[in-house]
């Protein structure tokens, strides 16, 4: 059986990924308390890998591996700073050739690459990064989409995938629902299957 790529994303109802340039997967108004990391923890440790564009890879880079052992963040933070560092990733950057902690770069022709990685891996894939869940979505090689809905409505700002280049055009996605649930603070988590 293949691997299953899987963008897993924060978005607001509108679905917007970040409000203004720079939020770098934060924001004021996501609502990320202990019970949720501890559910993004759970997730994260059952990927079979982790694929990230560099922007998101450079985000995580630079905060993770530190937390893992800093003892004035709570455990949960500690935690995700673990699997994080420990997980094996694939970083997609035609700028960097080499990164720290299990990662291994791709830089050209990666979408081809990443349809093989996708048909050697058993399991989950978790997809990080809009600019690269585009890529994978337009080459047919999305799987799911894992969206944290958080109640907040931005009006503008990143979206959840980006527009079709000048002049193409993109088809409507189907989804299907595999999983919903509901969390602290109005968070709901959907999970969907890309209709193929």
């Amino acid at each position: 059986m293949a691997g299953r790529f899987v963008y897993w994303m924060n978005v607001s109802l509108d679905l917007q990924i970040e409000a203004a340039p720079g939020e770098n997967g934060g924001g004021d108004w996501m609502r990320i308390d202990e019970p949720l990391h501890r559910e993004f923890n759970r997730r994260a440790a059952d990927l079979a890998l982790m694929v990230q564009g560099r922007r998101v890879f450079e985000i995580m880079e630079s905060y993770w591996p530190a937390a893992r052992d800093d003892r004035s963040l709570p455990e949960f933070m500690q935690e995700y700073g673990a699997i994080w560092t420990d997980k094996p990733k694939i970083l997609v950057s035609r700028t960097r050739t080499e990164a720290p902690f299990h990662t291994r770069v791709i830089g050209e022709n990666a979408v081809s690459r990443l349809a093989e990685l996708r048909a050697e891996t058993e399991g989950a894939i978790g997809v990080g990064g809009a600019t690269l869940a585009t890529a994978l979505l337009d080459a047919g090689l999305l799987d799911e989409l894992l969206l944290f809905t958080h109640p907040a409505i931005l009006g503008s700002g990143r979206p959840l995938f980006d527009e079709p280049r000048p002049g193409e055009t993109r088809d409507p996605v189907i989804l299907d629902l595999l999983e919903q649930a509901a969390y602290d603070q109005g968070v709901t988590l959907h999970r969907y299957a890309i209709r193929r």
